[in-house]
Formats: structure tokens, C-alpha cells, sequence
């Protein structure tokens, strides 16, 4: 199973929205194993912006951070057929471009779940069905 995730799991498990929030992250996240999980590079860039902007840490540590997140994980790249996915995505869907793009990302590298708060849960796009890991049950 290949599993992409969204950027509130990674801004979760970096103490963004406190202890309770970081421990239940790192919880989702520990039984993941390495090559089993894909990161959209739209989430890097999103990441940074919350770590920055949010956070309130510096860029510098901000960008250590994503560095190691993008070390932990196969990168899904923002091509131009993703975006053109993501677009058609937004348009049919409703959905924000940003969450297109990370959703047209994790189908695209075959990814069987996207773990997000960020869009309804159960709803299944070119086979990638979002999940939200939060929630009870």
C-alpha cells in the first residue's frame, strides 16, 4: 500500500497545534514504513509556509525540517499532468487548487490513500481514496 500524506500530518508531528496533536502524528505516522509513503512536494512548500508563518520558527530551521521530511520519503512532483489533473480535479470537484494538486500528486505516483483533514473523507479520485486518520472510527 502506498501511502501519501498531506501537510497538516507532517506540521502535526513537528508541534504545530500542540502536544496532544504531535503525539497523535507521530503515532500515524510510526507504523509507516519508509518506501510505503509518498510526499507531494506541493506539501514541502506548504510545510514551510506553516512552520514559518504559524510556527514562527525561522527560515533556516524551517528548511532543516523540510529537508528531512523529503529525505524520509519518495517525492511526488508537481508535473504539468498533474497540475492539468488537478485542475480538471478543482473544476469538476470544487476543490481548492492547492488540495487538487496534492491529491492529483498521490494518484499519479499510484498511491492508495492520502492522509489529510483537508478534504471529505472517503472520497476516491483515479483510485487514491482520502482518509482522515484524526477522526474516531
Amino acid at each position: 500500500m502506498r501511502i501519501a500524506l498531506d501537510t497538516n500530518i507532517l506540521a502535526y508531528a513537528e508541534g504545530v497545534n500542540g502536544e496532544q496533536r504531535q503525539a497523535e502524528a507521530l503515532a500515524i505516522l510510526a507504523p509507516l514504513e519508509d518506501e510505503e509513503v509518498v510526499i507531494p512536494v506541493q506539501v514541502l512548500g506548504e510545510l514551510f509556509h506553516v512552520l514559518v508563518r504559524k510556527a514562527r520558527r525561522d527560515a533556516r530551521t524551517a528548511h532543516g525540517i523540510v529537508a528531512f521530511w523529503g529525505s524520509r520519503a519518495e517525492l511526488a512532483e508537481t508535473t504539468t499532468t498533474v497540475l492539468d489533473a488537478a485542475l480538471e480535479l478543482a473544476a469538476t470537484h470544487r476543490l481548492a487548487v492547492w488540495d487538487a494538486v496534492i491529491l492529483a500528486a498521490a494518484a499519479e505516483a499510484g498511491c492508495d490513500t492520502l492522509l489529510t483533514e483537508d478534504l471529505n473523507p472517503g472520497f476516491t479520485w483515479r483510485g487514491c481514496v482520502v482518509r482522515n486518520p484524526f477522526s474516531p472510527g
